[in-house]
């Protein structure tokens, strides 16, 4: 699967100079330090793809060794379950939030992957560590005076096009079978909302009601105190038109990478869980899940981090 690794082992943290936008990768086994060249946070311009082992990343707060795999592009990240690679996510952002110095300032993270990929719960389990460990932090440091979370997560399902925009189109059978498809967003308003994020400081968004089956607009309101934020979707790493202008806007760009067979089968079990006919439920998931999900696979080589999904059922 990963066809070029490192050839050492080590402890690596990760250490950023916003001043000058460089940072250091320190490999304490060996003390070696290499200088990045790339904008912080991304460790890929520090990994050197002509090794040939695993560099284990270690989690300080728990000791959990999340595994960072250097391919041909950006680095990859697993470990034996899940919980590790949230802890390690975590303490990666928290890192960010160290130099960060305006409580208005904003670093926004783009999670994409294909359905089933389990975005939610990443971009969620993400957002509950950084505001859990910065909250113990904030116990111990009275400078700190914000009660306010830290962290926040912003889905892209809430930029759905409304089943009346669908039903307005030439062929309303062909929108609504096809819902989901990236020409079944509206990434115009979703641009306009990150882009207002990024200059505001604060921002309302729409969130989507899956009973309704419509966006349910305001619902989601992106705080000036919330400096991290998990933007979440699809399709937010796509080169075409209005969508490689919204990938331009993140500070860091993660990928799940996952069997398309596995999330597939995710998928499946969801829409039989909303009550499809398990036939009905096969045929959406050959006419429209699977070539959406396929698409998406295409746009992981725009990465900052790629992240190995966990099958719980292996």
């Amino acid at each position: 699967m990963y066809p070029l690794y490192f050839s050492f082992l080590c402890r690596i943290t990760l250490k950023y100079n916003f001043s000058t936008s460089s940072g250091y990768i320190s490999c304490r086994s060996f003390s070696l330090r290499r200088k990045v060249t790339k904008a912080p946070p991304s460790i890929s311009a520090s990994f050197q793809p002509t090794f040939l082992q695993p560099v284990v990343w270690v989690s300080q707060k728990n000791k959990h060794n999340v595994t960072c795999y250097q391919s041909q592009g950006a680095p990859h990240i697993e470990a034996q379950s899940m919980e590790e690679v949230y802890d390690a996510l975590a303490e990666r952002l928290l890192s960010v939030l160290k130099n960060v110095d305006h409580l208005d300032s904003k670093y926004i993270v783009g999670l994409a992957g294909p359905p089933g990929a389990g975005k939610s719960t990443v971009a969620s389990e993400v957002v509950r560590r950084v505001n859990t460990r910065w909250s113990q932090k904030r116990a111990k440091d009275s400078s700190l005076n914000s009660n306010e979370d830290i962290a926040t997560m912003l889905p892209m399902d809430g930029f759905h096009l409304y089943r009346s925009q669908l039903d307005a189109m030439e062929d309303p059978k062909e929108a609504h079978a096809r819902r989901g498809a990236p020409w079944t967003f509206s990434p115009s308003l979703f641009l306009q909302c990150l882009q207002a994020l990024k200059k505001e400081g604060s921002v309302y968004a729409p969130s989507f009601d899956h009973g309704v089956g419509d966006p349910v607009e305001n619902d989601i309101f992106v705080k000036a105190e919330h400096k991290i934020v998990i933007v979440e979707g699809n399709y937010l790493l796509l080169e075409e038109n209005i969508w490689r202008e919204i990938r331009d806007l993140f500070d860091e760009k993660w990928f799940i990478d996952i069997d398309i067979d596995v999330s597939m089968q995710r998928v499946l079990q969801r829409h039989i869980g909303t009550g499809k006919e398990p036939d009905v439920a096969a045929w959406r998931i050959s006419y429209n899940d699977r070539p959406n999900a396929e698409l998406i696979m295409e746009s992981r080589k725009a990465a900052d981090l790629v992240i190995r999904s966990v099958d719980f059922s292996s």
